[in-house]
């Protein structure tokens, strides 16, 4: 496949300009804890204690840009913010999934122990 330029950042293949949209340390995290629920600013921090604030803020834009989730904004004092995947960032679920169980097939083969309690949650 020929390279291709997308907002001015240069790929050479399509897996590379899909790991660019989910990929690094945090956003397939948060989208595998929204796969199955709404949850709001708070809850995602709360579930993620080693993410920043400034980082958790960051990644939650750049995945609503990109239309893997919804951002619904409550016109209430404290300021309410629900978080929800679009289906966009359903599909990304799919290959998260796909992805995880490799990690965990690989795990088992270095010999690697995963807790059976992250059973449903993506590190």
């Amino acid at each position: 496949m020929p390279e291709f330029l997308y907002q001015n950042k240069l790929y050479y293949n399509p897996v590379e300009f899909a790991m660019d949209r989910i990929g690094g340390t945090w956003k397939m995290p948060i989208l595998w804890r929204l796969k199955n629920r709404v949850m709001r600013y708070g809850e995602l921090k709360k579930d993620m204690p080693r993410i920043t604030h400034k980082m958790l803020t960051t990644q939650l834009r750049e995945l609503e840009q990109d239309g893997f989730l919804l951002r619904k904004v409550y016109a209430v004092v404290p300021p309410k913010v629900e978080y929800t995947l679009t289906e966009r960032g359903q599909k990304a679920i799919q290959i998260i999934d796909a992805i995880r169980n490799y990690g965990l097939e690989l795990m088992d083969e270095f010999g690697v122990s995963h807790p059976s309690n992250q059973e449903g949650k993506a590190r």
